[in-house]
C-alpha cells in the first residue's frame, strides 16, 4: 500500500492499493474511490465486537472494507473534524486510543474495546470507561483535532493532561485521574474538576482542539432564550457563565 495525507487542517488520506489488498475504515470516512477498488460493509471481529463497538464505544457495528481487484486502485478517506491525520505502525502491539480516533488500518489488525483499569478513571475521565483497543501487524491511521503533541515518557515519569485532550497511549502508559484541588481552581479553574495523570513508559499522542471542547464554545454562544441576551440579567448571566467556563 502507497499512501499520501494532503490538507493542512482538513486532511485527506489518499491511498493506492495493490491487488487483492484490503483496507478496514471506519463506515462514512469515504472522500472517492476509483476503479478496481470495491467496497463493502463488513461486521469486523463478528457479532460481539460488532455489538460492543455500537452499544459501549458509540460507534457502527459495521466498517467499511475497501478491496482492490485490479492491478491497482486508488481512494481517499476524509478527516470528519478540523484536524489532523497520522500513521501509527503496529508490530505485534498495541495501542489505546479514544473513541473516536480510528480512521482506517490494513494489515493484520483487530479492533476491540478496553476498559479503562480503573473506577475512578472510567467515572470522571471525561470519556468514559471505554476506550479502543487496537492491536496486531499492520499500518493504522489515526485522527483527531487541531494539531498533535507527541510524548516518549520514560518509566515513572508522569504527564497532567486534560481528560479530552487524550487521542492515543501505548498499552504500558498506566492512565488515572486526579482532582485539581482547591475549591477557587475547582469552581473559577475552567480546566474541569480533574486531570488525566498519564505515567510512563511508553507513548502518547495529545491533540490540541477535542471536538468536545469546540462543541461545548460553540453550545455556549447559542442564546438558549428570547429574553436571555436582553438587558442586565442577561449580561450577568452571560459573564457568569464566561467567568466559570473560563472564557473570560
Amino acid at each position: 500500500m502507497e499512501y499520501k495525507i494532503v490538507g493542512d487542517v482538513m486532511q485527506a488520506l489518499q491511498i493506492q492499493l495493490h491487488q487483492n489488498e484490503e483496507l478496514y475504515a471506519e463506515a462514512g470516512a469515504m472522500l472517492y474511490m476509483g476503479a478496481g477498488i470495491e467496497l463493502q460493509a463488513k461486521m469486523q471481529g463478528g457479532l460481539m465486537k460488532g455489538l460492543m463497538r455500537k452499544f459501549l464505544a458509540g460507534e457502527s457495528m459495521f466498517m467499511s472494507v475497501f478491496r482492490c481487484n485490479a492491478a491497482k486502485g486508488n481512494l481517499a478517506l476524509a478527516n470528519p473534524i478540523a484536524g489532523k491525520i497520522f500513521p501509527v505502525q503496529l508490530n505485534n502491539t498495541t495501542v489505546l486510543a479514544e473513541r473516536n480516533a480510528y480512521l482506517c488500518a490494513i494489515g493484520n489488525v483487530d479492533l476491540s474495546v478496553a476498559f479503562t483499569k480503573r473506577f475512578g478513571a472510567g467515572l470522571f475521565g471525561g470519556e468514559g470507561f471505554v476506550l479502543q483497543k487496537i492491536s496486531g501487524q499492520g499500518l493504522v491511521f489515526l485522527h483527531a483535532g487541531g494539531n498533535m503533541l507527541e510524548f516518549d515518557l520514560a518509566a515513572g515519569e508522569q504527564l497532567r493532561v486534560d481528560t479530552g485532550c487524550i487521542v492515543s497511549m501505548a498499552d504500558t502508559v498506566d492512565y488515572d485521574i486526579q482532582f485539581v484541588g482547591g475549591f477557587r481552581n475547582a469552581l473559577f479553574g475552567g480546566e474541569g474538576l480533574f486531570y488525566a495523570t498519564l505515567t510512563g513508559p511508553g507513548h502518547i499522542v495529545l491533540q490540541t482542539l477535542p471536538f468536545s471542547r469546540l462543541a461545548n464554545r460553540i453550545a455556549a454562544a447559542i442564546p438558549h432564550g428570547r429574553d436571555e441576551s436582553k438587558g442586565l440579567a442577561g449580561l450577568a448571566t452571560g459573564v457568569l457563565g464566561g467567568i466559570i467556563s473560563g472564557d473570560d
